[in-house]
């Protein structure tokens, strides 16, 4: 998208905004099949809690992907939007026995990342296959907010525990037909990552009826100009020589198969917001949006750079602004920015606001949650609307306090 056409977009609808080009994650999409493209068997499952809106999961299905789950609401998402129940996989983490059954029935890829789970899934449920997420120890990048793959990691079945992970499939019977394992996001040396997949190379030699290798994601995309970000083509050619190799080895081709979430929407995301005040202090100028963490919280939560655009003026002189937003809280988008000239009524752009963006929004301060907009055949389509007052209030339960006066009040 242009700067030009969502500026337009501004034009026509009410903001903030979230505005994805369909554009861009196709590209995406087809950037990964082209990198493993040496790859027999191929399966892209698209991590639904990136961005969840069922119009972007249909979109993402009719480019021919699968689907990466963690809720039973996004396995049940993924059936609405039209996802055959074999194209999901299920990978929750410390969820009930119970939930974990629910989703079985509904025919979807069960993985397990815990051994209390999988012996009690095992017994009950011999003949189910089941995927086995593992812990390499590796951490391929990224923070330790997103780095799941260490020690201290609440994520996967310890490779340390194998001996008792095998003890446990050989008692129960039980049908092993994957194995996982998720480094976490950002991955920044390729070399590391491929150490942490023969780590899941030697594992998977212990079961002998796999039918896929899942090796997670986490490839990091370019956030500022320059930015660094993984180079998929290397890590195609190389690990698909390291995967087409163990499958001889293993005399069986098997399934590669990857979970990109924001590999897939982050830099096809815009989040569209309208200057409120520029307010100046003894030492910097604020530039306050009808927005805060509510709508964009990854700065405040992880420290992420978004890069800010003023699309209302593109040409103008740059100055260094700190931009904020008007919740109730110290919510700062980006701190001394350098930023074509702001004045009030003017529309920013934040860039890559299309993975974890809307998805962790919130009605902190009893604020409403944006629109989402499709940007596809050269034209917006709504896919969200706007909350309402209404949306607030709904599921609340307003008691009559007059009739429960001196009565005790059970909840």
């Amino acid at each position: 998208m242009t700067t030009a056409e969502l500026h337009h977009i501004t034009e026509q609808f009410n903001g903030p905004l979230y505005v994805y080009d369909a554009t861009i994650i196709k590209g995406q999409y087809e950037r990964l099949t082209n990198a493993f493209s040496g790859v027999n068997q191929l399966r892209l499952h698209y991590a639904t809690k990136a961005l969840n809106n069922i119009s972007i999961l249909k979109y993402i299905q009719s480019l021919g992907a699968g689907l990466d789950t963690v809720s039973i609401q996004e396995v049940k998402l993924g059936l609405k939007a039209g996802f055959e129940p074999s194209k999901i996989i299920f990978t929750p983490n410390g969820v009930s026995l119970t939930e974990i059954e629910e989703v079985a029935k509904l025919g979807v890829q069960i993985n397990i990342d815990n051994l209390s789970i999988l012996e009690q899934f095992g017994s009950k449920y011999p003949t189910v296959p089941v995927c086995i997420r593992i812990n390499p120890h590796v951490m391929a990048g990224g923070n330790s907010n997103i780095s799941v793959g260490h020690i201290d990691s609440k994520f996967g079945i310890s490779i340390h525990q194998i001996p008792h992970l095998l003890r446990i499939t050989e008692n129960t019977q039980m049908r092993i037909n994957g194995i996982h394992m998720h480094t976490g996001s950002d991955i920044l040396d390729i070399d590391v990552f491929l150490n942490a997949t023969e780590i899941l190379f030697e594992t998977a030699k212990n079961f002998k009826d796999l039918s896929f290798i899942d090796f997670g994601s986490g490839f990091k995309v370019p956030y500022k100009p320059g930015d660094i970000e993984t180079n998929i083509e290397e890590l195609g050619e190389k690990l698909t020589e390291k995967f087409n190799a163990f499958c001889v080895e293993y005399g069986k081709e098997l399934t590669l198969a990857f979970e990109p979430g924001k590999f897939l929407v982050s830099q096809a995301g815009y989040f569209l917001t309208k200057v409120n005040v520029v307010k100046q202090t003894t030492s910097t100028v604020f530039a306050q949006v009808d927005s805060g963490f509510n709508h964009l919280i990854r700065p405040m939560l992880y420290g992420s750079h978004h890069e800010i655009e003023n699309i209302s003026n593109t040409t103008g002189r740059e100055r260094f602004y700190s931009v904020v937003g008007y919740i109730c809280e110290t919510d700062t988008f980006g701190s001394n920015r350098k930023i074509a000239e702001i004045s009030e009524g003017d529309y920013l752009a934040f860039h890559n606001a299309g993975a974890y963006c809307q998805t962790m929004a919130s009605n902190y301060n009893s604020r409403f949650r944006p629109a989402e907009l499709l940007w596809l055949n050269g034209e917006a389509h709504v896919i969200r609307q706007e909350e309402t007052f209404d949306d607030i209030l709904r599921n609340q339960i307003e008691l009559d306090l007059s009739v429960l006066e001196g009565k005790a009040v059970n909840v």
